[in-house]
């Protein structure tokens, strides 16, 4: 029987990878996304490119009414589901002295309700099913790293950390596993709107400047990151559940950068 993979933030990004992933595994896809154009395009490439089944699942996330009918469209159409992706996420670049409320809770029900209720829909179709099921949820470097900027993403990001130790205790029993994974710098459009006070954008030098403490001195690739998820997501990785795996090429563990390890030590770096 072919496996059902539900994949958030689809249209782009890690989350397009990882539907191209999943994919060329021979995965059936629900793909989700706030505009329905751009998964009408995905569903396109992907079945032309695989042959696979591609369900389009448009709608918002900050929405509770869309999280359930995602879950229960998909398994009307296929029977079941096999993997839940909680990938989408959405923020302003702000500081906590200047986010409105409204970005605040936006942000919080996107990057951190969202995926719960996801989980708990999913899990109890997983459950009926009484097979092996996995959750995978996209944390980032920010949530250890904070940088002093777009506070209810940083605070969403550490929350869905101790909430994927909560899933995978709660569900663990019932053949579900749950996996974090925490990107560091990724090249995503996500990472290109930086911009300073004058609005001029500034995303190259602080990639730069990433790139500069990070012992890889790069930026993953989309791919790179879901290769990682389609891998915790099957049987080769079958007793990994409730941790999240870092991939960020040794950003989160290096202490300075190599310009200055360059002064120190100019042979060696």
């Amino acid at each position: 029987m072919e496996k059902v993979a539900i994949i958030s933030g689809a249209s782009r990004g890690i989350g397009y990878e990882t539907a191209v992933k999943f994919a060329e595994q021979g995965y059936r896809l629900a793909i989700m996304a706030r505009e329905e154009h751009d998964l009408l395009k995905v569903r396109d490439a992907i079945e032309g490119r695989f042959g696979t089944q591609v369900l389009v699942l448009a709608g918002d996330l900050a929405e509770p009414s869309y999280w359930n009918a995602v879950v229960e469209t998909t398994v009307a159409r296929w029977g079941r589901i096999d993997v839940l992706v909680n990938n989408a996420a959405w923020r302003t670049i702000d500081t906590l002295k200047t986010i409105p409320l409204d970005d605040w809770e936006r942000t919080v029900r996107i990057c951190l309700t969202a995926p719960a209720f996801l989980t708990k829909y999913v899990a109890a179709v997983m459950e009926r099913q009484q097979e092996a099921g996995v959750i995978i949820n996209i944390s980032s470097v920010m949530a250890q790293r904070a940088g002093g900027y777009s506070p209810a993403y940083i605070a969403c990001k550490g929350g869905i950390e101790s909430l994927t130790y909560e899933m995978a205790t709660c569900y663990g029993r019932d053949g579900i596993r749950v996996v974090g994974v925490s990107p560091g710098n990724v090249q995503t459009a996500m990472s290109g709107d930086y911009q300073d006070v004058k609005g001029n954008n500034i995303s190259k030098q602080l990639e730069a400047e990433m790139n500069e403490m990070t012992p890889l001195g790069r930026a993953a690739t989309p791919g790179e990151i879901a290769d990682l998820i389609a891998w915790l997501a099957s049987d080769q990785a079958s007793f990994i559940t409730g941790t999240t795996i870092l991939a960020d090429g040794g950003f989160s563990h290096n202490f300075n950068s190599y310009a200055s390890k360059k002064l120190q030590f100019p042979k060696a770096f």
